[in-house]
């Protein structure tokens, strides 16, 4: 709507002092000569705005002039504390609102805005953590648990467990948690609490009757108390690599890996101690980093790595004599 553009090439223009056409264009994705229109309609509408001519010129207000509309939407904030216009944007449908959502938090009263922050926070919690990619999450039922979550209302939903035996529960949907590409509603269920991974729904009926929040209940908090003893639970591993120095940082996104103490081995090398979940895995990632990575205990993880690396070397034999 050309009301929106308006108010946010004003915004825009309050917070940066001073914008060229092609720059106010490239924002709303509009051409220039839309642009110009609209400068003629603000300055039509009283609104001091003038164009400074020359090579460092462009469109600014008057000095001293503030726009005072505030008035932003849930949504608008919502994109803001999920910090960029990521795919999670594009998953809750909110990512074009983030460019307005932006100056309108810089023009906005502190006060209203922490109001509806604090309300944001205790609804959507954005877990950046190191974690697995998973592709093919399904999201369908997702607008539906949203809508859940932020108007307090009951939700019947159908789901698969871990064995893929179906269950069909009636939750109070307390928070929506994002860990990178991973949906998950965390819910009140007979007085406990319950994490429930949103592409495992098989069904979400929005229910008409409300619910009351928990006193004292802190989303962010649930979830790193979630995390730290889904952790806790996970089977331990110990070994010691030696690793090229630049292979550090990709190791430590690895899910099944956790680094401890590491050490200077030789020039462009580390020693580094790890703790993976089981001999299994330990064996998969460290083959993943071919000779980039080298096993010094315990024995059993050298002997599986050299089996499977010998193993591969005589699948590729085989197909180079034609077997």
């Amino acid at each position: 709507m050309r009301a929106d553009r308006l108010l946010t090439i004003l915004l825009l223009l309050q917070n940066n002092g001073k914008l060229t056409s092609r720059e106010l264009a490239d924002k709303l994705e509009v051409s220039e000569r839309t642009i110009f229109r609209d400068m003629e309609a603000l300055s039509a509408a009283g609104i001091p705005v003038f164009a400074e001519r020359g090579s460092g010129g462009g469109w600014r207000l008057s000095e001293g002039y503030r726009t005072h509309l505030t008035g932003m939407k849930s949504k608008e904030i919502l994109s803001l504390l999920l910090t960029n216009p990521t795919g999670l944007l594009d998953d809750l449908g909110i990512r074009g609102d983030f460019e307005t959502a932006f100056q309108k938090l810089l023009a906005a009263a502190p006060e209203t805005v922490k109001r509806n922050t604090d309300f944001v926070l205790q609804r959507i919690h954005i877990d950046g953590a190191g974690w697995h990619q998973t592709g093919g999450e399904s999201f369908d039922y997702l607008p539906i648990v949203q809508e859940a979550v932020w108007n307090e209302r009951k939700l019947l939903i159908r789901y698969r467990r871990e064995g893929n035996e179906p269950a069909e529960r009636l939750v109070h949907p307390l928070g929506l948690v994002a860990k990178r590409n991973v949906w998950y509603m965390v819910a009140e269920v007979d007085g406990h609490l319950r994490t429930y991974r949103i592409s495992r729904l098989l069904d979400a009926r929005l229910l008409d009757e409300t619910f009351e929040r928990p006193d004292g209940f802190q989303l962010a908090q649930y979830w790193e108390q979630s995390m730290a003893e889904f952790k806790s639970s996970l089977p331990r591993y110990p070994a010691t690599v030696i690793l090229k120095e630049e292979l550090l940082s990709r190791l430590s996104r690895e899910r099944y890996v956790q680094i401890g103490a590491t050490f200077p081995a030789r020039d462009g090398w580390l020693e580094a101690e790890l703790v993976f979940e089981t001999l299994d895995s330990a064996s998969e990632i460290v083959l993943s980093f071919g000779a980039q990575l080298k096993v010094k205990e315990p024995s059993e993880l050298r002997d599986r790595v050299k089996a499977e690396a010998r193993a591969i070397v005589e699948l590729y034999d085989a197909a180079d004599s034609g077997e």
